[in-house]
């Protein structure tokens, strides 16, 4: 974590800059995410230099709303940012545009919340996990909030965490799924983060005993998955009416289509070099190898411009006065998931191609691979549950699963 000089330094106001010039600097960083893609991955959480850097570019006021001192920049641009820094170190990408959605998702709880947080500071670092992993119990003025947490995606730079949590509603039998926002110094990171893939994401545990948070911290998630949150009404901007779970869907799907961009390049720049066994000529020489290379480009342009298309979808759903409904929201989440499947799948044909040497650990191909194999194991991905939701949604049954 930064420093508390470091973060006010980090976090002092200064000229708007355009969403382009943003977007500049932050690709402007990529060679550095690169260069220490292996660092993170030994050190199984983000370089701390690094997330100072992407820190200072102001990517985090991206989403942030303008009267506290935010941008509101729009969908298309973050996307365009997730692609580049996911070209560069899907790790490190994956953990900036989540904690940039974050602030987001806090515009979307109600003005006190937001004047609490963002009347303190101009935008959090937060991981945020909608797995109901713990309890709020009403008190006065509050809840006390205990419970556990995986996939704690930032947690290694946080100054918040926002967890979900179990919560009793007045007149409601089953308890509804609220999400809290804390200080980080008042829940516990857990080491462990042991997995084959998106290994320097650090996304550690993150547990909470028996805390209060304040009532004005919590928000019924139920109440703004469709773009009719309490902060759309007071934000006033579209950016706020977007559905929740299609942008948490492509905020973790860019930095995936990214990283399998450069997979797609890499293969290309490595069969200009590789000598096939048993042969005297180039990989590049070779008729299947172009033909796999061809089929490679394609699908990666036709994978991009889908992100792309979905992302406009999104993002018109807040340019509409309506609630984006469950049917539009359940097919989106398929459609996302598809992106992520086709993406994985590129990878495994370029990297199958490569030839045994390109699973040496420092070779960026392997652990692009493994990046993709465990990020698609991402429940927003998990197409068996995503096409069975749909499927229900399409033939007049109600959804099974959160949409």
């Amino acid at each position: 974590m930064s420093s508390s000089a470091e973060q006010h330094g980090a976090r002092q106001g200064g000229a708007q800059p355009t969403e382009q010039a943003l977007i500049d600097r932050l690709t402007a960083l990529a060679p550095m995410l690169a260069d220490n893609a292996l660092a993170a991955e030994r050190a199984r959480r983000p370089v701390d230099a690094v997330m100072q850097a992407i820190e200072d570019t102001g990517a985090y006021r991206w989403f942030v709303p303008k009267r506290y001192g935010g941008y509101e920049f729009s969908l298309k641009g973050f996307m365009e940012v997730g692609l580049r820094l996911g070209e560069a170190c899907t790790s490190t990408a994956w953990v900036t545009t989540f904690c940039m959605e974050h602030n987001w998702l806090l515009a979307l709880y109600d003005q006190p919340a937001q004047d609490d947080v963002f009347g303190r500071q101009p935008y959090i670092i937060a991981p945020g996990t909608l797995s109901p992993g713990g309890r709020a119990e009403p008190v006065e003025g509050g809840y006390r909030l205990t419970g556990r947490w995986q996939w704690g995606t930032g947690v290694m730079h946080a100054d918040w965490v926002m967890v979900a949590a179990l919560t009793p509603v007045p007149g409601q039998d089953a308890p509804g799924l609220y999400m809290f926002v804390l200080p980080r110094d008042q829940a516990e990171v857990i080491d462990t983060w042991q997995v084959e893939g998106m290994v320097g994401t650090g996304s550690n545990d993150v547990a909470v005993n028996d805390v209060f948070v304040p009532a004005h911290l919590g928000v019924d998630l139920a109440a703004v998955r469709d773009g009719t949150s309490p902060g759309a009404r007071i934000n006033g901007s579209p950016l706020y009416r977007m559905p929740m779970l299609p942008v948490l869907g492509l905020t973790a799907t860019a930095p995936l289509v990214g990283a399998a961009r450069r997979a797609v390049d890499l293969f290309e720049e490595r069969m200009a070099g590789r000598t096939v066994y048993g042969t005297r000529s180039r990989q590049s020489e070779r008729a299947l190898a172009q033909s796999r290379l061809a089929h490679a480009r394609v699908e990666m342009a036709s994978i991009v411009n889908q992100l792309g298309h979905v992302a406009r979808e999104v993002a018109a759903w807040g340019d509409t006065v309506d609630p984006c409904p469950d049917l539009e929201r359940a097919r989106l989440r398929v459609d996302i998931g598809h992106l992520v499947r086709r993406a994985r799948n590129v990878v495994r044909d370029v990297v199958e191609a490569c030839g045994a040497s390109a699973h040496f650990l420092d070779n960026p191909l392997q652990r692009i691979l493994r990046d993709l194999n465990t990020a698609s194991c991402h429940t927003v991905f998990d197409l068996d549950v995503s096409t069975e939701n749909y499927g229900r949604l399409l033939v007049g049954l109600e959804p099974n699963a959160p949409v």
